[in-house]
């Protein structure tokens, strides 16, 4: 009998393959008279986005990539029976009839019956409406209609103009056969119009001389193409500089532009006007009187005033002061005697907002009464900010399944916002967890399952500002300066050791915009211990290739480092906009380790107080691109890459053997493979180069599989100390919140280390590009909008480290698992929280 998951698959497999019959007849479901809109076609866009142009289709024809979406939908016809299904609606409407009569006057009993049969009711009539789930998840036949081709072709025609192609041409061919047409779009774009001359039409002076001097920044230029999206920005833009001036009562509506086509031919004549507000009247520049700040806007406390702190002319009002005037001072942009300026009323909601002490806060400004009269024009600004719970507490639980082996996890943290009253926000958060997962060295004979103990803590302290021994300029405020303090502890038990992590860290963060984040963390210092390691596991470590770097991890280690982080992400978290992602990290750990620490007497190995100190350099670059085809389908790609080497030589002693080799911290190498990685590969077990280990049994003899080859050791971590990798993945909309993907990813890791003893592990620049490992696949994505559940699928396509003639690995392609034939590449399953990159 197949196992569950064999099961799924399989119907899986069934179900694609019932829904190609269906499809070799998309005309089965017309009705007499109707044919199918089968393709649309555009010709002739050669300087117009033809993608912008297709987007104004009336008429679209059914979905055929990446899915068949008539096909699904004829399936789903198929087990579709709306008598059956009425029948079925009757007969549950009736039996929720007769149990509310039945519970009388219970009215706790009758409410929980009405929901229930509201719920059923309303699934049957989405079944009986807009079909089974199948269908909803297909398309209904596209029954073509000559009206909305008609339309289509003006909607081109339109567009056409607004860009500038006043003497473009747009019109329609079909081409029917076998009930199925063919729509193609024929357009001809001629010459565009482009500005000949740019004038300004604008009544007020005042406004004329900063429209004017704002003149650089105009998004209209000589010679541009006509663009009628262009000049509403432009509006917009002088809006913007305007209300930025002082003008707070202009709108965009004030201004307009008029085309003239006559000027010359294939030319326009724009003519920018800004009208006054009325006959003889003018744009008045506002100044702010006051500034009031409500620190506990939407509290009411009857019959008590609130209290009044003043600091550099700013009122901050609250019945009870619970926040530093200095600190809510220095982000607040909006200053009395300033003009009103738009830029400083965003910046203000934006600093306050960065705080994360605050629900909400707004800028209200009210006109001062009886100005009008004088002369004068100025503006109250009320600064209305609604406080966040004191205390969040959030708790996850979860579990992970790795191994056929399902461990439960908690994670509990808790947030203390204004903590010394200076807006400090301290967060503690504590994990627990059991796990299954893989060994990370297994030796012959052992299972390669067993289960974890992860007990974890973590303590930060988060500032509002940077905490220097000088004084900060208050200019730094806009940029969100932080500091954060943190501290962690990492306890992991596993039957072959146990294993501690101390962690402190002092970081400097600030926000350059919306997109460019800075970290500089002046120092890190991580305490690694290794409280118990068993004998048997740490002789097994010794037979390894890399037991330099895997034997010296247990070791206790003091890595102190300083690193530098730059980010910059123009996404939202659901990756939906044509984005760019650039993070990029420079990290050097043991700088001057010779100033603090002695040589070992028996090894020669620097240490501090007992514990090796490593020193090393590290760099990681991330660049990572979306673009979006269509508003439901989307393009990312990714290329990732990083070096990290030692700054000098480490002198230590293994089986007696004196040795100096350029060593880094275990956790401070590169690994390949796995969920975010090269998912056709287990995580952290791809490489280096083409290294291939053997497996061995309990003697350390290879073993062989039945062909008379190797086997290959897939239960070993492969560090490297260079990483390249990349990945390309297609991504659609399947039904409703799922959405698929196709990806492809490639790279791999290298020892840059010359005394490396894993064969074809180091970089050469003669044969690198022939180690470069690729897997491909498909995913499933579950968008709950606030939580993304990544399911994905890849198999490799092809493996440097497989000996020769297994390299190429679709040629082993197996969908099952066959211990007798340990050669075959069955697919890998990655579970995951958001996407993958």
């Amino acid at each position: 009998m197949l196992s569950a998951p064999r099961r799924v698959i399989s119907w899986l497999i069934l179900g694609l393959s019932l829904a190609a019959l269906p499809g070799c007849s998309p005309t089965r479901l017309l009705a007499p008279g109707q044919t199918l809109l089968y393709r649309a076609r555009l010709q002739g866009a050669r300087e117009v986005n033809a993608d912008r142009l297709e987007a104004l289709y009336q008429q679209k024809p059914n979905t055929r990539f990446p899915l068949p979406k008539l096909a699904i939908y004829q399936l789903g016809q198929y087990f579709y029976n709306p008598e059956r299904l009425q029948r079925q609606l009757e007969e549950e409407r009736t039996r929720y009839d007769s149990l509310i009569r039945l519970a009388g006057r219970d009215s706790v009993t009758v409410g929980n019956l009405l929901l229930k049969r509201e719920k059923h009711t309303q699934r049957h009539q989405l079944v009986l409406s807009k079909g089974n789930a199948l269908m909803r998840i297909g398309e209904a036949p596209v029954v073509y209609d000559s009206a909305l081709t008609a339309r289509t072709v003006e909607q081109l025609g339109i567009f056409l103009r607004s860009q500038g192609y006043f003497r473009s041409q747009a019109r329609a061919e079909q081409t029917v056969r076998d009930r199925r047409v063919s729509v193609t779009y024929h357009v001809v774009e001629n010459a565009p119009f482009r500005y000949a001359q740019l004038d300004y039409h604008i009544g007020d002076t005042l406004v004329a001389g900063v429209v004017l001097a704002g003149n650089k920044n105009s998004l209209l230029h000589l010679g541009d193409r006509y663009n009628e999206e262009i000049i509403g920005l432009e509006r917009a833009r002088l809006e913007t500089l305007l209300k930025n001036a002082g003008y707070y009562d202009f709108r965009q509506q004030y201004v307009s532009l008029e085309a003239d086509t006559s000027f010359a031919p294939g030319t326009v004549r724009l003519r920018t006007i800004v009208a006054n507000p009325g006959p003889g009247e003018r744009h008045r520049v506002y100044t702010i009187r006051r500034v009031n700040v409500f620190t506990d806007a939407g509290t009411t406390r009857f019959g008590v005033k609130r209290d009044t702190v003043r600091r550099d002319s700013i009122s901050f009002l609250a019945y009870r002061h619970r926040y530093s005037s200095k600190v809510l001072n220095q982000r607040v942009e909006v200053r009395p005697g300033a003009r009103y300026s738009l830029s400083n009323t965003q910046t203000t909601q934006r600093q306050l907002a960065d705080l994360d002490m605050f629900r909400f806060n707004n800028v209200v400004y009210q006109k001062v009464a009886g100005d009008s009269a004088s002369g004068l024009a100025r503006l109250d600004a009320n600064i209305y900010a609604s406080p966040l719970k004191k205390f969040q507490e959030t708790t996850e639980l979860g579990a992970t399944y790795s191994a056929e082996q399902l461990g439960p996890f908690a994670n509990v943290r808790v947030k203390t916002r204004n903590l010394f009253g200076g807006a400090e926000i301290l967060e503690v958060s504590v994990r627990a967890g059991l796990e299954g997962q893989y060994r990370q060295t297994v030796a012959p004979g052992q299972d390669n399952t067993f289960l974890t103990t992860q007990l974890g803590g973590n303590v930060s302290l988060i500032l509002p500002q940077f905490l220097v021994p000088w004084r900060t300029n208050r200019f730094l405020t806009r940029y969100n300066p932080k500091t954060r303090i943190s501290t962690s502890y990492t306890y992991v038990k596993r039957p072959d050791y146990t294993r501690t992590n101390l962690e402190g860290s002092y970081d400097y963060i600030w926000q350059r915009n919306a997109y460019q984040q800075y970290v500089v963390t002046p120092l890190n210092v991580s305490l690694i211990n290794t409280s118990k390691l068993d004998s048997a596991f740490r002789e097994y470590l010794k037979t390894l290739a890399n037991n330099g770097a895997l034997l010296r991890s247990f070791s206790r280690q003091l890595v102190p480092s300083a690193s530098a982080t730059s980010l910059y992400n123009s996404n939202d978290f659901n990756q939906t906009r044509n984005a760019r992602y650039f993070r990029v990290t420079a990290e050097i750990g043991g700088l001057g380790r010779s100033l603090y620490t002695r040589p070992d007497p028996s090894t020669g190995e620097l240490e501090l107080a007992g514990i090796s100190v490593l020193d090393y350099a590290r760099f990681n670059a991330d660049y990572r691109r979306y673009y979006r085809l269509t508003p439901a389908t989307y393009l990312a790609w990714r290329l990732n890459g990083g070096v990290a080497h030692a700054l000098t030589r480490t002198n230590f002693i293994t089986d007696g053997r004196a040795s100096a080799s350029y060593a880094i911290p275990y956790d401070k190498n590169f690994f390949a493979g796995g969920g975010s990685s090269l998912r056709a590969w287990r995580p952290r077990r791809l490489g280096p180069g083409s290294y291939f280990a053997p497996q061995t049994d309990k003697s350390g003899n290879p073993l062989y599989d039945s062909r008379g080859k190797l086997i290959q050791d897939e239960n070993v971590e492969q560090p490297g100390e260079l990483l390249l990798e990349g990945s390309v993945e297609y991504r659609f909309p399947i039904y409703d919140y799922i959405h698929g993907a196709f990806f492809t990813d490639f790279g791999n890791v290298w020892s840059l280390r010359t005394d490396d003893p894993r064969e074809g592990a180091n970089f050469a620049v003669n044969r690198f590009y022939r180690e470069i490992a690729v897997g491909s696949g498909l995913g499933l994505r579950f968008d709950f909008t606030f939580l993304i559940i990544r399911l994905d699928v890849a198999a490799k396509v092809y493996d440097p480290t497989a000996l020769p003639g297994d390299r190429w690995a679709l040629g082993r392609f197996a969908l099952w698992r066959n211990d007798a034939k340990p050669w075959l590449n069955t697919p890998t399953v990655n579970v995951g929280i958001g996407y993958p990159f």
